[in-house]
């Protein structure tokens, strides 16, 4: 079926953001896949090609368009080769929202210049050990002192954590009141240059290998207060503000590798054979194909719907939610069934099809797990 949601223009920057990849990006990745994360030099090639300033508005050096349609691009072209960039998704799915939202004329004036050229890169940290999507429940506190909050406490799980100039940090400003324990959290832009901010491990993770996923370490970390973004106490409600966007960016994400997987499948099948002839001649393959063209294509209505909902910014947390669920649960399934029609060599490390397998799995675990997604969906037909 023809794809309505992108226009020549969408088409044009899809060509070009896939003739960088092949030129810049896949000659080198199996080192950075190595390393475990991605030259800062990186970003830089990047900002370049306008990737990181779509939709910051022009007065900041941005392209002003207001859309996450080309974001949708970058996961599908991504997905395509088999790559993963970083912790630039961070930087502009999850960390530009709140900037957008939240910062005021003097603080987009620091800060968003910076973010289009990428000297800065952002990372965003909400989740601590043992609290998970707890959000209500971290512990990481800032008070204040002056003119400065002296923030202490740890972060978990962030994704751009080592390379990152700038972190979003949900923390504690208030006690909780006895009516509502999501009360009292503020967000703060930390500067991670600041003394007592510390990188504590870069994690050792399954999959999306070359994202320098880290531990943050904040010892009486002094914060400015023109670096509070929005008010104080209110931090909850900002971060279930950005939540859908978020969900639908993994639901996206997710849509895109199980396409991916499909190419990497066929292609594979057409060339290897078995008995003397080509595992896609067998009936098997074909079906196994066909079954998973079909999913596929469920979960590209699905993304497609929630993109547009989101451009028009009527995509509740409820249809967000669904989203996820289904596309996460499809790309398991797709990606699943592709490893299998590889044989043995779906299982090494060599082949793309083995990492998307192991970078897939996290879809159903960040940005809430399935389990909460479910809950969320239910509130919302009243059970």
């Amino acid at each position: 079926m023809q794809r309505t949601v992108f226009d020549e223009d969408h088409e044009s920057f899809r060509a070009t953001l896939r003739a960088f990849l092949e030129a810049e990006v896949l000659p080198h990745y199996e080192e950075w896949y190595q390393a475990g994360v991605v030259p800062r030099s990186l970003y830089g090639q990047m900002a370049d090609l306008g990737l990181f300033g779509i939709s910051v508005p022009e007065e900041y050096g941005g392209a002003g368009v207001d859309s996450h349609k080309f974001t949708a691009i970058q996961y599908e072209e991504t997905a395509r080769v088999g790559v993963t960039l970083g912790g630039s998704g961070v930087h502009v799915l999850l960390a530009l929202p709140y900037l957008k939202m939240l910062a005021t004329e003097e603080q987009k004036k620091r800060y968003l210049p910076n973010f289009v050229t990428g000297e800065e890169m952002w990372a965003l940290a909400m989740t601590e050990p043992g609290t998970g999507s707890d959000v209500a429940g971290m512990r990481t506190s800032a008070k204040l002192d002056g003119d400065h909050y002296v923030l202490n406490g740890a972060k978990t799980f962030i994704t751009g954590g080592v390379l990152a100039d700038r972190v979003i940090v949900a923390c504690r400003t208030s006690p909780a009141t006895e009516n509502d324990r999501r009360f009292g959290l503020s967000l703060l832009a930390v500067d991670t240059h600041s003394p007592g901010f510390s990188v504590g491990r870069k994690l050792d993770k399954l999959g999306l290998r070359t994202q320098d996923t880290a531990e943050l370490v904040f010892e009486d970390v002094r914060v400015p207060v023109e670096d509070l973004l929005g008010e104080e106490n209110q931090g909850f409600s900002y971060l279930g503000r950005n939540l859908p966007s978020e969900r639908w960016g993994i639901a996206h994400g997710a849509y895109a590798q199980a396409k991916a997987a499909i190419r990497f499948a066929q292609q594979y099948v057409e060339q290897r054979t078995v008995f003397g002839k080509t595992v896609a001649s067998f009936q098997n393959t074909k079906f196994e194909l066909a079954a998973c063209k079909a999913e596929v294509d469920a979960a590209e209505a699905v993304v497609d719907r929630a993109l547009e909902a989101l451009d028009r910014g009527d995509l509740t947390p409820a249809d967000a939610a669904s989203a996820k669920v289904f596309c996460t649960e499809v790309a398991h399934r797709v990606i699943d069934r592709c490893l299998q029609l590889h044989g043995g060599y779906g299982y090494m490390n060599e082949y793309p099809i083995a990492r998307l397998y192991a970078d897939n799995r996290v879809n159903r675990i960040y940005g809430g797990t399935t389990e909460i997604m479910k809950t969320i969906i239910a509130k919302d037909m009243g059970l």
